[in-house]
């Protein structure tokens, strides 16, 4: 069977190759999925989406009209795909419910470590053999509060790293985690996290009640030394409303591993292009900002998981059978007498 992979990595290519080269007709691709590239899907029955990709529903349609019966994204958000369309188009959605917690959760701290010891800054000196102190101090995290927005899968790893370091927890989600509790975590309102974290990290999925949840307000709510982290998804975030908080002298630092605007830029070598993008622009010059590509979840092991959950996703479908990683099942197939009657 033809399977189509957008967004491919070198280093996702040979995990995908493995896992599904031997029984299906792979094409992996280095491009995005969109309107202008949907064509070069025809005549394959599965197409491997990305977070990136964008499947509205004239990219679905052209997607059906070539033949595609199953789109099954390599990844756990599947806000980019338009599940109505999708089911009126007769099109099976599937994704990786799970997988590693612990590549987003660990990062998310790499970058919170990062920004709090201005790390990137003492590379950048050290490689000029520039070795003063001076600009350079950090605070412990040992002490001071925690706040998690989100406290899911990773939120919940998120916040066993923060037990040990020794902080206060606090945490903000639609259901309590009994974990989180137990790790010493009280919860409370959105306005009560943003205002007492001393480093906030988000770690809720992107629906339309999480939409800009941290905006102009939120920020305005934060302390002005705050760390603020987002690993999770890129609107979660008003980025605009962000630089003006950064212009004001505001927020210790912010760690980005997802940009609400990435789609097109992230995954992609651009640095001979014009950055054409003038909030992702401005934010980059900010010495106490640390962008990287939403790479939060590139681990073996992380990676691995996506790439067999995607397997066990198309044999499901070749198997009629629907799974916890379905979001859209298979149309029914009208059998072949009652198509000929009209039926």
């Amino acid at each position: 069977m033809k399977v189509v992979a957008y967004g491919v990595t070198a280093d996702e290519r040979p995990l995908l190759e493995r896992a599904l080269g031997a029984h299906h007709d792979l094409r992996c691709l280095d491009f995005v999925l969109d309107k202008e590239t949907a064509v070069t899907a025809a005549g394959c029955r599965v197409v491997c989406s990305g977070v990136n990709d964008i499947l509205d529903a004239g990219v679905l349609r052209v997607l059906a009209d070539g033949g595609t019966e199953l789109i099954t994204q390599r990844a756990t958000g599947y806000n980019n795909i338009d599940l109505t369309a999708a089911r009126e188009l007769g099109l099976a959605v599937s994704r990786v419910s799970f997988y590693s917690p612990y590549s987003v959760a660990e990062f998310a701290w790499a970058l919170a470590l990062a920004v709090n010891r201005r790390v990137p800054r003492a590379v950048s000196r050290t490689r000029d053999f520039d070795f003063r102190l001076t600009g350079l101090m950090g605070r412990d995290f040992h002490g001071r509060t925690a706040g998690v927005l989100g406290t899911g899968k990773i939120g919940t790893a998120f916040a066993r790293i923060a037990a040990g370091f020794g902080m206060r927890l606090l945490g903000n989600d639609v259901a309590g985690n009994e974990e989180c509790r137990a790790l010493g975590m009280a919860y409370v309102d959105r306005e009560r996290l943003f205002a007492e974290s001393d480093l906030l990290s988000l770690h809720a999925p992107l629906v339309p009640e999480t939409y800009h949840v941290v905006d102009a307000g939120a920020l305005a709510l934060m302390k002005d030394d705050a760390i603020l982290i987002n690993t999770s998804r890129g609107g979660l975030l008003d980025a605009h409303a962000l630089v003006e908080t950064l212009r004001a002298g505001r927020l210790d630092g912010v760690g980005l591993d997802v940009y609400e605007e990435e789609s097109g830029v992230f995954f992609f070598d651009k640095s001979l292009d014009v950055m054409t993008d003038d909030t992702l622009a401005r934010l980059m010059t900010f010495s106490n900002v640390l962008v990287s590509s939403h790479q939060a979840y590139f681990t073996h092991d992380a990676v691995d998981q996506i790439v067999r959950a995607t397997a066990d996703n198309i044999a499901d479908h070749l198997a009629g059978r629907a799974g916890d990683n379905t979001l859209v099942p298979a149309a029914p197939r009208r059998e072949a007498g009652n198509a000929a009657d009209g039926a």
